[in-house]
Protein backbone atom coordinates (compact mmCIF):
# COMPACT_ATOMS: atom_id res chain seq x y z
CA UNK A 1 0.00 0.00 0.00
CA UNK A 2 1.43 3.66 -0.92
CA UNK A 3 0.19 6.44 0.73
CA UNK A 4 1.40 10.28 1.22
CA UNK A 5 4.75 9.18 1.06
CA UNK A 6 5.81 12.50 -0.19
CA UNK A 7 8.39 13.30 2.60
CA UNK A 8 10.60 9.86 2.32
CA UNK A 9 10.26 10.27 -1.90
CA UNK A 10 11.37 13.55 -1.95
CA UNK A 11 14.86 12.09 0.08
CA UNK A 12 15.41 9.76 -2.02
CA UNK A 13 15.00 11.43 -5.29
CA UNK A 14 17.50 14.13 -3.93
CA UNK A 15 19.83 11.65 -2.61
CA UNK A 16 19.98 9.75 -6.03
CA UNK A 17 20.04 13.39 -7.96
CA UNK A 18 23.64 13.82 -6.64
CA UNK A 19 26.74 11.63 -7.15
CA UNK A 20 26.92 7.65 -5.85
CA UNK A 21 28.74 7.78 -2.57
CA UNK A 22 27.11 5.82 -0.13
CA UNK A 23 25.94 2.68 0.00
CA UNK A 24 21.72 2.97 1.16
CA UNK A 25 20.54 0.33 3.60
CA UNK A 26 16.22 1.22 3.65
CA UNK A 27 14.94 -0.31 6.76
CA UNK A 28 12.32 -0.62 9.61
CA UNK A 29 9.47 -2.56 11.10
CA UNK A 30 8.01 -5.28 8.90
CA UNK A 31 4.90 -4.09 6.88
CA UNK A 32 6.10 -1.22 7.12
CA UNK A 33 5.63 -0.16 3.48
CA UNK A 34 9.15 -0.24 2.68
CA UNK A 35 8.80 -2.13 -0.59
CA UNK A 36 5.64 0.09 -1.98
CA UNK A 37 7.82 3.11 -0.85
CA UNK A 38 10.69 1.82 -3.42
CA UNK A 39 7.97 0.84 -6.19
CA UNK A 40 6.69 3.95 -6.07
CA UNK A 41 10.23 5.59 -5.99
CA UNK A 42 11.11 4.15 -9.34
CA UNK A 43 8.10 5.28 -10.56
CA UNK A 44 8.99 8.40 -10.15
CA UNK A 45 12.60 8.19 -11.66
CA UNK A 46 13.28 9.98 -14.75
CA UNK A 47 14.20 8.61 -18.14
CA UNK A 48 17.99 8.93 -17.48
CA UNK A 49 18.11 6.68 -14.65
CA UNK A 50 18.35 2.78 -14.99
CA UNK A 51 17.00 0.82 -12.42
CA UNK A 52 17.88 -2.90 -11.44
CA UNK A 53 15.55 -4.25 -9.05
CA UNK A 54 16.15 -7.56 -7.55
CA UNK A 55 13.86 -8.61 -4.92
CA UNK A 56 15.10 -11.82 -2.75
CA UNK A 57 11.90 -11.82 -0.93
CA UNK A 58 10.27 -15.96 -0.63
CA UNK A 59 13.78 -16.98 -2.73
CA UNK A 60 15.60 -20.53 -1.41
CA UNK A 61 18.96 -18.90 -1.89
CA UNK A 62 21.42 -21.77 -0.38
CA UNK A 63 24.16 -21.73 -3.30
CA UNK A 64 26.44 -19.33 -5.25
CA UNK A 65 24.29 -20.59 -8.46
CA UNK A 66 21.08 -19.96 -6.94
CA UNK A 67 21.74 -16.07 -5.86
CA UNK A 68 23.41 -15.93 -9.39
CA UNK A 69 19.90 -17.12 -10.99
CA UNK A 70 18.27 -14.55 -8.63
CA UNK A 71 20.90 -11.77 -9.68
CA UNK A 72 20.45 -12.11 -13.39
CA UNK A 73 17.53 -12.72 -16.09
CA UNK A 74 18.71 -14.98 -18.82
CA UNK A 75 17.36 -13.94 -22.06
CA UNK A 76 17.29 -14.50 -25.64
CA UNK A 77 19.48 -12.40 -27.45
CA UNK A 78 22.76 -10.76 -27.77
CA UNK A 79 24.46 -8.51 -25.27
CA UNK A 80 23.90 -5.55 -27.51
CA UNK A 81 20.57 -6.48 -28.20
CA UNK A 82 19.65 -6.79 -24.63
CA UNK A 83 21.42 -3.49 -23.62
CA UNK A 84 19.58 -1.52 -26.24
CA UNK A 85 15.98 -2.64 -24.99
CA UNK A 86 17.43 -2.02 -21.80
CA UNK A 87 18.07 1.57 -22.53
CA UNK A 88 14.46 2.38 -23.67
CA UNK A 89 12.94 0.57 -21.01
CA UNK A 90 14.86 2.20 -18.24
CA UNK A 91 13.62 -0.99 -15.87
CA UNK A 92 14.85 -4.43 -15.63
CA UNK A 93 12.62 -6.04 -12.93
CA UNK A 94 13.83 -9.70 -11.49
CA UNK A 95 17.34 -9.47 -12.16
CA UNK A 96 20.37 -8.03 -14.75
CA UNK A 97 19.54 -9.22 -18.07
CA UNK A 98 22.25 -11.24 -19.39
CA UNK A 99 22.29 -14.03 -23.11
CA UNK A 100 22.41 -17.54 -22.03
CA UNK A 101 25.52 -18.26 -22.94
CA UNK A 102 27.54 -15.45 -20.90
CA UNK A 103 25.17 -16.50 -18.33
CA UNK A 104 26.75 -20.19 -18.45
CA UNK A 105 30.30 -18.46 -18.94
CA UNK A 106 29.69 -16.37 -15.20
CA UNK A 107 28.50 -19.21 -13.57
CA UNK A 108 31.79 -21.04 -14.29
CA UNK A 109 34.06 -18.44 -13.22
CA UNK A 110 34.84 -16.62 -9.60
CA UNK A 111 32.39 -14.71 -8.38
CA UNK A 112 35.09 -11.82 -8.66
CA UNK A 113 34.31 -12.14 -12.56
CA UNK A 114 30.60 -11.91 -12.34
CA UNK A 115 31.17 -8.19 -10.18
CA UNK A 116 33.75 -7.59 -13.14
CA UNK A 117 31.01 -7.75 -15.64
CA UNK A 118 28.59 -5.87 -13.81
CA UNK A 119 31.24 -3.18 -13.38
CA UNK A 120 31.59 -3.07 -17.14
CA UNK A 121 27.94 -3.61 -17.49
CA UNK A 122 27.30 0.13 -15.36
CA UNK A 123 30.41 1.70 -17.14
CA UNK A 124 28.57 1.25 -20.74
CA UNK A 125 25.23 2.69 -19.53
CA UNK A 126 27.25 5.35 -18.01
CA UNK A 127 29.00 6.13 -21.04
CA UNK A 128 25.18 6.05 -22.95
CA UNK A 129 24.37 8.83 -20.49
CA UNK A 130 22.22 6.61 -18.22
CA UNK A 131 22.57 6.29 -14.18
CA UNK A 132 21.95 2.91 -12.96
CA UNK A 133 20.20 2.12 -9.89
CA UNK A 134 20.56 -1.19 -8.29
CA UNK A 135 17.74 -2.42 -5.82
CA UNK A 136 17.93 -4.89 -3.62
CA UNK A 137 14.79 -6.09 -1.00
CA UNK A 138 15.18 -8.88 1.66
CA UNK A 139 19.44 -9.15 0.60
CA UNK A 140 19.23 -10.74 4.24
CA UNK A 141 18.20 -14.09 2.75
CA UNK A 142 21.93 -14.87 1.54
CA UNK A 143 23.38 -13.57 5.08
CA UNK A 144 24.86 -17.21 5.91
CA UNK A 145 25.84 -17.94 2.25
CA UNK A 146 29.37 -18.61 1.80
CA UNK A 147 31.83 -18.85 -1.13
CA UNK A 148 35.26 -19.03 0.11
CA UNK A 149 34.11 -16.70 2.77
CA UNK A 150 30.57 -15.10 3.57
CA UNK A 151 28.92 -13.61 0.41
CA UNK A 152 27.38 -11.03 1.72
CA UNK A 153 30.77 -9.31 2.79
CA UNK A 154 32.09 -9.76 -0.70
CA UNK A 155 28.80 -7.92 -2.54
CA UNK A 156 29.43 -5.12 0.64
CA UNK A 157 32.99 -4.79 -0.97
CA UNK A 158 31.44 -4.62 -4.40
CA UNK A 159 28.97 -2.47 -3.19
CA UNK A 160 31.54 -0.13 -1.53
CA UNK A 161 33.40 -0.33 -5.49
CA UNK A 162 30.29 0.77 -7.57
CA UNK A 163 29.04 4.08 -4.58
CA UNK A 164 32.35 5.67 -2.82
CA UNK A 165 35.39 4.32 -5.46
CA UNK A 166 33.87 4.11 -9.10
CA UNK A 167 30.83 6.58 -8.21
CA UNK A 168 28.89 4.11 -10.68
CA UNK A 169 25.66 3.33 -9.79
CA UNK A 170 23.25 4.12 -6.08
CA UNK A 171 23.06 1.00 -4.72
CA UNK A 172 20.10 0.65 -1.93
CA UNK A 173 19.45 -2.27 0.26
CA UNK A 174 15.75 -3.00 1.64
CA UNK A 175 15.22 -5.13 4.52
CA UNK A 176 12.99 -6.09 7.67
CA UNK A 177 15.39 -7.47 9.68
CA UNK A 178 16.78 -5.55 12.09
CA UNK A 179 18.76 -8.13 13.23
CA UNK A 180 20.63 -7.98 9.65
CA UNK A 181 20.31 -3.90 10.10
CA UNK A 182 22.08 -4.13 13.41
CA UNK A 183 24.67 -6.92 11.97
CA UNK A 184 25.72 -4.17 9.26
CA UNK A 185 25.57 -1.20 11.12
CA UNK A 186 28.13 -2.72 13.54
CA UNK A 187 30.62 -4.01 10.68
CA UNK A 188 34.04 -1.71 10.72
CA UNK A 189 34.32 -1.70 6.48
CA UNK A 190 30.76 0.22 5.80
CA UNK A 191 31.03 2.81 8.77
CA UNK A 192 31.51 5.91 6.80
CA UNK A 193 30.15 4.05 3.60
CA UNK A 194 26.87 3.61 4.44
CA UNK A 195 23.45 5.90 5.01
CA UNK A 196 20.23 4.38 6.46
CA UNK A 197 16.54 5.60 6.04
CA UNK A 198 14.22 4.12 8.26
CA UNK A 199 10.55 3.99 6.61
CA UNK A 200 8.34 3.88 9.48
CA UNK A 201 4.33 2.95 10.00
CA UNK A 202 2.63 6.31 9.78
CA UNK A 203 2.04 8.52 12.86
CA UNK A 204 -1.56 8.87 13.96
CA UNK A 205 -2.62 11.84 11.56
CA UNK A 206 -1.93 10.13 8.20
CA UNK A 207 -3.09 6.79 9.51
CA UNK A 208 -6.96 7.90 10.26
CA UNK A 209 -6.36 10.59 6.87
CA UNK A 210 -5.84 6.85 4.93
CA UNK A 211 -8.57 5.37 6.78
CA UNK A 212 -10.85 8.19 6.07
CA UNK A 213 -9.88 8.31 2.45
CA UNK A 214 -11.23 4.53 1.89
CA UNK A 215 -15.11 5.46 3.60
CA UNK A 216 -14.31 4.66 7.21
CA UNK A 217 -16.46 7.14 9.32
CA UNK A 218 -14.26 8.85 12.12
CA UNK A 219 -14.99 6.26 14.66
CA UNK A 220 -14.41 3.31 12.75
CA UNK A 221 -11.12 4.87 12.22
CA UNK A 222 -10.39 5.07 15.96
CA UNK A 223 -11.47 1.80 16.27
CA UNK A 224 -8.49 0.53 13.75
CA UNK A 225 -6.00 3.07 14.70
CA UNK A 226 -6.37 1.67 18.58
CA UNK A 227 -5.73 -1.92 17.78
CA UNK A 228 -3.24 -1.34 14.88
CA UNK A 229 -1.90 1.79 14.53
CA UNK A 230 -0.03 2.81 11.49
CA UNK A 231 0.67 -0.48 10.18
CA UNK A 232 -0.15 0.03 6.50
CA UNK A 233 -0.46 -3.41 5.62
CA UNK A 234 -3.80 -3.63 8.57
CA UNK A 235 -5.28 0.40 7.35
CA UNK A 236 -5.34 -1.56 3.80
CA UNK A 237 -7.40 -4.73 4.59
CA UNK A 238 -9.51 -2.46 7.41
CA UNK A 239 -12.47 -1.35 4.33
CA UNK A 240 -12.50 -5.24 3.93
CA UNK A 241 -13.99 -5.77 7.38
CA UNK A 242 -16.07 -2.57 7.97
CA UNK A 243 -19.25 -4.75 8.54
CA UNK A 244 -17.80 -6.93 11.31
CA UNK A 245 -14.93 -4.22 12.20
CA UNK A 246 -14.56 -4.31 15.75
CA UNK A 247 -14.75 -8.79 15.67
CA UNK A 248 -11.86 -8.59 13.16
CA UNK A 249 -10.00 -6.35 15.18
CA UNK A 250 -10.71 -8.24 18.13
CA UNK A 251 -9.66 -11.63 16.26
CA UNK A 252 -6.56 -10.21 14.93
CA UNK A 253 -5.01 -9.55 18.57
CA UNK A 254 -6.20 -12.70 20.26
CA UNK A 255 -4.73 -14.94 17.26
CA UNK A 256 -1.43 -12.72 18.16
CA UNK A 257 -1.90 -13.64 21.95
CA UNK A 258 -2.62 -17.17 21.26
CA UNK A 259 0.39 -17.70 19.55
CA UNK A 260 2.23 -15.61 21.93
CA UNK A 261 1.24 -17.99 24.81
CA UNK A 262 1.62 -21.12 22.90
CA UNK A 263 5.43 -20.33 22.26
CA UNK A 264 6.36 -18.58 25.45
CA UNK A 265 4.50 -21.93 27.15
CA UNK A 266 6.37 -24.00 25.29
CA UNK A 267 9.80 -22.27 26.48
CA UNK A 268 8.88 -22.00 29.98
CA UNK A 269 9.18 -26.04 29.79
CA UNK A 270 11.90 -26.36 27.47
CA UNK A 271 13.80 -22.78 27.85
CA UNK A 272 13.00 -22.14 31.43
CA UNK A 273 16.06 -19.59 31.57
CA UNK A 274 15.18 -17.60 28.49
CA UNK A 275 11.41 -18.15 29.28
CA UNK A 276 11.90 -15.68 32.25
CA UNK A 277 14.32 -13.50 30.45
CA UNK A 278 11.43 -12.32 27.87
CA UNK A 279 9.06 -11.68 30.85
CA UNK A 280 11.07 -9.53 32.32
CA UNK A 281 12.01 -8.09 28.51
CA UNK A 282 7.81 -7.53 28.37
CA UNK A 283 7.87 -5.70 31.40
CA UNK A 284 9.79 -2.63 30.39
CA UNK A 285 7.11 -2.74 27.52
CA UNK A 286 3.94 -2.35 30.37
CA UNK A 287 3.84 1.32 30.92
CA UNK A 288 6.28 2.63 28.10
CA UNK A 289 6.46 1.88 24.27
CA UNK A 290 9.84 1.20 23.66
CA UNK A 291 13.53 0.65 25.98
CA UNK A 292 16.77 0.77 25.81
CA UNK A 293 19.18 -1.44 23.97
CA UNK A 294 22.57 -1.66 24.47
CA UNK A 295 23.54 -5.57 23.90
CA UNK A 296 21.69 -8.15 22.20
CA UNK A 297 20.41 -10.69 25.30
CA UNK A 298 18.93 -13.90 24.55
CA UNK A 299 15.55 -12.95 25.25
CA UNK A 300 16.11 -9.88 22.55
CA UNK A 301 17.73 -12.09 19.91
CA UNK A 302 14.21 -14.26 20.29
CA UNK A 303 11.71 -11.45 19.84
CA UNK A 304 13.64 -9.60 17.44
CA UNK A 305 13.46 -13.11 15.45
CA UNK A 306 10.05 -13.65 15.63
CA UNK A 307 8.88 -9.95 15.04
CA UNK A 308 7.28 -9.17 18.26
CA UNK A 309 10.04 -6.36 18.48
CA UNK A 310 12.22 -4.06 16.30
CA UNK A 311 15.40 -3.01 16.79
CA UNK A 312 16.69 0.43 15.59
CA UNK A 313 20.43 -0.08 16.20
CA UNK A 314 21.46 3.96 15.47
CA UNK A 315 19.41 4.17 18.41
CA UNK A 316 19.37 2.01 20.32
CA UNK A 317 16.13 1.25 21.07
CA UNK A 318 13.97 -1.69 20.90
CA UNK A 319 9.84 -1.59 20.48
CA UNK A 320 6.92 -3.44 19.66
CA UNK A 321 7.31 -4.12 15.60
CA UNK A 322 3.38 -2.73 16.06
CA UNK A 323 0.41 -1.73 17.67
CA UNK A 324 -1.05 -5.10 17.70
CA UNK A 325 2.07 -6.33 19.01
CA UNK A 326 2.50 -3.94 21.91
CA UNK A 327 -1.08 -4.71 22.96
CA UNK A 328 -0.21 -8.87 22.28
CA UNK A 329 2.69 -8.74 25.00
CA UNK A 330 0.91 -6.38 27.46
CA UNK A 331 -2.18 -9.00 27.57
CA UNK A 332 0.31 -11.88 28.05
CA UNK A 333 2.00 -10.45 30.88
CA UNK A 334 -1.61 -10.83 32.53
CA UNK A 335 -2.07 -14.73 31.24
CA UNK A 336 1.56 -16.57 31.39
Amino acid sequence: MFFDRERELGKLLRLVSAEPNLITFVYGPINSGKTALMAEFVKRLSDEYVVFYINLRGRFVNSYEDFMKVLFSVREGSSKELLAELLKSGLAYGGIPVPEKLFKKLMEEETEDAFLFLEGYFEKLRGRGKRPVLILDELQVIGDLRIDGPLIYRLFNFFVHLTKETHLSHVFVVTSDSLFIERVYSEAMLQGRADYFLVDDFDRETALAFLKSVGLKDDEAEIVWDHFGGKPVYLAEAPKHRDELKEWCRGELEDKVSWLVFSLNSLKKSKPELFKGILELFDKFRESEAAGCDELSDSILWAVKNNLLFLNPRKRLLRPQGRLELLAIRKVLGVV
